[in-house]
């Protein structure tokens, strides 16, 4: 199978209210973008100007104002704030509603979201095998007329999932990470994989792209068998000022693992973030006024393998970034890789 390389656009959540934010995604559908994705966040990364709005009805309120754009999470928990059931069925009639256009992009979370809802927060080895368990559970209710799961976290007895896809139309599920055991499991089961840029190459080369190829291969699939999508961070701006300095809502990108570890409170995410300077702020993203300079550093993940990229630009004014990508840098990466 070859899979046939998308453009999406990733609506930030985190910095948008939701009326915001969905003329935004239906902008990407007029500019030309195949894609639209946002994170379900119970809390943003930045307490002064942050939003975060419930991915699950607004995802709904999409579909209703576009008609071909594919749209998913990248990523939601389904293991902690949702029990794997009601994922299960909210996805499920998402799928009815808009066939062929939903994708349901799953990951292991982040204390952000989970700790201040009294959840206690465990360890990544728990919170693995947490996920495992709740794809399986989700799977089975799309698959299943009548389903009683019995498993380490979760449980259902007699359940149905009324309104789903037929089999040939399911929603695919993505798995989100950036380790090699959940990115294994991508490769095992997963109907896509999604990571992010702006890391040390060798994360890709050396770890990631072959923890997911080691997964396909252990489960007798193709090395093109699923979709690998790679959120893209970019700053693109004819002024070099403005394009660095759009990067400062996102320094929180910046925090390393440890700097983040056990997180849970916006206003302390964003005392560690603002301490930052702005060239470390920007390190995340492809900063630079130059199109051409885009191509070529995007250019690398295609080569790489990644077949779907999503773009995040981190400033304020989206329905700009929307329009110059969309007239600027999209048409020279379809025309340099088609």
């Amino acid at each position: 199978m070859t899979v046939p390389l998308r453009f999406g656009y990733k609506a930030s959540s985190e910095q948008f209210g939701p009326a915001e934010l969905l003329e935004f995604g239906v902008l990407a559908e007029e500019m030309g973008f195949d894609s639209v994705f946002l994170s379900d966040h119970f809390q943003p990364w930045m307490h002064d100007g942050g939003h975060a709005p419930a991915a699950l009805p607004w995802l709904g309120a999409l579909g209703q104002r576009t008609s071909r754009i594919v749209m998913g999470t990248s990523v939601l928990t389904p293991t902690f704030r949702y029990h794997p059931g009601v994922i299960a069925q909210a996805f499920a009639t998402l799928g009815v509603m808009y066939p062929g256009r939903v994708i349901l992009g799953v990951g292991t979370g982040e204390a952000l979201n989970e700790v201040t809802l009294g959840l206690e927060w465990p360890e990544p080895p728990e919170r693995f095998q947490r996920l495992k368990e709740a794809i399986t559970l989700i799977e089975k209710l799309w698959d299943g007329e009548r389903v009683t799961f019995e498993g380490t976290y979760y449980s259902v007895k007699d359940a149905t999932i009324y309104d789903r896809p037929a089999a040939e139309e399911k929603v695919p599920i993505y798995i989100g990470a950036s380790g090699p055991a959940a990115t294994r499991l991508a490769g095992r089961i997963a109907g896509g994989y999604i990571t992010t840029s702006g890391k040390a190459p060798e994360l890709y080369t050396d770890t990631l792209l072959p923890a997911l190829h080691e997964g396909l291969r252990k489960a007798g699939r193709a090395d093109d068998a699923i979709d690998t999508m790679i959120e893209v961070k970019v700053s693109y701006h004819p002024d070099a000022d403005t394009a660095l300095n759009k990067c400062r809502f996102w320094a929180p990108l910046a925090l390393s693992a440890d700097e983040k570890m056990g997180v849970h409170d916006p206003i302390e995410m964003q005392r560690l973030a603002d301490a930052l300077p702005i060239e470390r702020a920007a390190s995340r993203f492809i900063v630079s006024t130059d199109p051409d300079e885009h191509v070529e550093r995007i250019a690398r993940y295609i080569e790489l393998g990644f077949r779907h990229l999503v773009f995040h630009d981190p400033g304020e004014d989206q329905a700009e970034f929307l329009r110059m990508y969309g007239a600027e840098i999209l048409p020279r990466l379809r025309s340099r890789f088609s």
